[in-house]
């Protein structure tokens, strides 16, 4: 599994507010394509993992927004695995235009079963470094 990656959005019109920023609720949505734009890129599948009966689920969420995203503005969205436990997966995701740090997010996901109950992470998602 990747420790980090890098995915390109571009900020479209319907996702900005009145103002013309980048709405906050929708740097949850660009975290969610981080997410699983890095497990594409490490060789998973999200839609396999559930087909197997694990589901990984937001636990928690901090978001620190420090300068708007516009209309049209290039991004990118750097996600970073910072810790793997049994049944945890803790990301941090920085929010980059050109040099510029728009925003920083730490999230917790946990792994449940179909049950919703707490169950380990996949060992394919643990890095050999964990």
């Amino acid at each position: 599994m990747l420790k980090e990656h890098e995915t390109e959005i571009r900020v479209r019109y319907q996702e900005t507010d009145a103002m013309g920023y980048l709405h906050h609720a929708n740097y949850f949505t660009y975290f969610e394509v981080g997410r699983t734009e890095m497990l594409r890129a490490s060789g998973g599948d999200y839609r396999k993992m559930e087909a197997d009966g694990v589901f990984i689920v937001v636990a928690k969420a901090e978001c620190r927004f420090r300068r708007p995203a516009r209309y049209d503005d290039l991004l990118k969205i750097r996600t970073t695995i910072v810790r793997v436990t049994r049944a945890r997966i803790e990301h941090e995701y920085r929010v980059l235009r050109d040099d510029q740090e728009l925003a920083v997010a730490q999230l917790t996901l946990a792994a449940v079963d179909r049950q919703g109950r707490p169950c380990r992470v996949p060992e394919w998602m643990h890095s050999s470094e964990d």
